[in-house]
């Protein structure tokens, strides 16, 4: 279901560089949809699920189904008057939100500041919609029904898709059906869970009760956690208030470039932390470290046989790919050049991102929020400070580089904390592994690069010979890379089912 959401997530995207290129109008759509969209990721899919997760889980191993139902009703109505509250200030405040978070677009272009104002009066309230659909998410993935919340993304790149194609063309201004599009999406995202709550038992009847001990429980994880787990999207953030600062077009490269980079990440970075976050949670509950120490092992294996020739394939592909899917009249060869470039310096981070997804659930299962915190903190200073460095030589692609090298950074420390408390022992074979995958990557990423040619070639090709050619490319490489991981030993079925894979 994640992989269907990420490929009409393609679709949407192509359909966006198609009609509207990296403008000043795609600009400020772009900054209005990613500020409900940071703080979704804060208190929805990030550090809500991941404070509100393990103590449902507690409460669905420890309590009887009485105390769990009355834990669901007094989080969706605390929780519920909270993102009320926060959807009608920034509703109201939507100028000085936009100050904030892109000055930029208030100092050199006042057109596209309140643009992107009068936008984000529409797109802030899925703030509310998609939040309540993570709680009922975070719900129906407790239980075992992890299909339905994976699913849901799929309703917002629909609407997106409707409004860009059929609503646009009847509009004054047409970015604006974007931002309907947002609104119309945190609706139905919602309405489509509650059969499913409801077929279980576990549609909430919300009540407010701030002083429940499950509620105070999960604030008291949830605090902490905000920063945490969210340092990515904080760091995305500072990207975007530092890329209004840049020439038009930046933000609009950046996020295309990033939209690529998230490709991978989301089919299965975010599946498996999905899947992960319940299981290390149960286990320790029920208080069994060694199980626990192999899911960890087995996710971090399976991230690096994805995670390492999908980010070499992104650097050695970036062009190939921004040009088959986004060039147009709209979306330039200069535009193709300049994105690629940021998808390039985004790839150097996708394993950190990865790791991240499968670390700090490691923590959080065992409601440990306040380490992830630490380590976020450095993280996000190092990011402030790349950012500083790497901006003025590099422009938006020393943004992309920055962030890069703080996820690096921040799941590197994650990997070394959990080591030097034991919660983590790495299983035998990893040293074999990593030169397995390591050496089966590169064979791959050769291959690509002689078979990708000039990027010029690709800007000035058909998009029926650019889409042949890189479908051929993909598929080489997927061939190459699989096969050379035979050669060297590797198992997959071994290494999917979480067995020694090395013969």
């Amino acid at each position: 279901m994640t992989t269907l959401s990420r490929i009409l997530g393609f679709v949407r995207d192509i359909i966006f560089a198609r009609l509207f290129g990296a403008s000043a109008a795609m600009d400020a759509f772009l900054i209005a949809f990613k500020i409900p969209n940071f703080f979704r990721r804060l208190f929805a899919e990030g550090a809500f699920n991941q404070a509100f997760i393990p103590v449902l889980s507690e409460y669905k191993t420890q309590q009887d189904p009485h105390a769990l139902k009355n834990l669901i009703d007094r989080v969706a109505g605390s929780l519920g008057i909270i993102l009320l509250f926060i959807t009608i200030t920034g509703m109201l405040a939507a100028p000085l939100v936009i100050m904030i978070f892109a000055p930029g677009t208030y100092l050199h272009d006042p057109a596209k500041y309140y643009l992107a104002s009068d936008l984000l009066r529409l797109t802030f309230p899925y703030l509310l919609f998609i939040s309540l659909t993570a709680l009922a998410g975070g719900i129906l993935n407790t239980m075992g029904h992890y299909w339905v919340s994976a699913f849901t993304p799929v309703l917002l790149n629909v609407c997106l898709i409707a409004a860009a194609l059929w609503i646009a063309p009847f509009m004054d201004n047409p970015i604006e059906s974007l931002a309907w599009g947002v609104f119309v999406a945190g609706i139905l995202q919602f309405l489509f869970q509650i059969p499913f709550l409801k077929k279980i038992g576990l549609l909430p009847r919300p009540k407010i009760a701030f002083s429940d001990p499950g509620v105070q429980k999960i604030k008291t994880l949830i605090i902490p956690a905000l920063f945490g787990v969210s340092v990515s999207q904080i760091n995305l953030l500072l990207d975007l208030a530092l890329a209004s600062l840049l020439i038009t077009g930046s933000i609009s490269w950046l996020y295309f470039s990033d939209r690529l980079m998230e490709f991978p990440l989301g089919v299965f970075g975010v599946a498996l932390a999905t899947v992960i976050l319940p299981s290390l949670s149960q286990k320790h509950a029920q208080d069994d470290p060694r199980a626990f120490s192999n899911t960890l092992d087995w996710a971090l294996r399976l991230c690096l046989s994805i995670g390492l020739p999908a980010a070499l394939a992104l650097a050695v592909l970036a062009g190939p790919m921004i040009a088959t899917l986004f060039q147009s009249e709209a979306f330039t060869a200069e535009d193709v050049q300049r994105a690629a470039s940021s998808l390039t310096a985004y790839s150097a981070g996708l394993l950190g991102f990865m790791f991240i997804k499968v670390l700090a659930p490691g923590f959080f299962a065992r409601q440990d929020t306040k380490t992830p915190v630490k380590i976020g903190i450095i993280a996000m200073v190092a990011n402030m400070v790349f950012n500083l460095i790497l901006i003025w030589p590099l422009q938006h692609v020393g943004l992309a580089l920055a962030t890069s090298l703080s996820s690096l950074l921040n799941a590197g420390l994650l990997y070394w904390k959990l080591r030097s408390t034991q919660f983590y022992q790495p299983a035998s074979g990893w040293c074999r592994l990593l030169l397995q995958i390591g050496s089966s990557s590169l064979i791959m990423a050769l291959v690509l690069w002689l078979g990708a040619g000039d990027l010029s070639e690709w800007t000035s090709a058909s998009v029926s010979h650019k889409i042949l050619w890189l479908l051929g490319l993909i598929g080489l490489g997927t061939v190459v890379y699989f096969m050379a991981l035979r050669v060297t030993g590797v198992n997959l079925k071994s290494l999917l089912l979480g067995r020694k894979v090395s013969g």
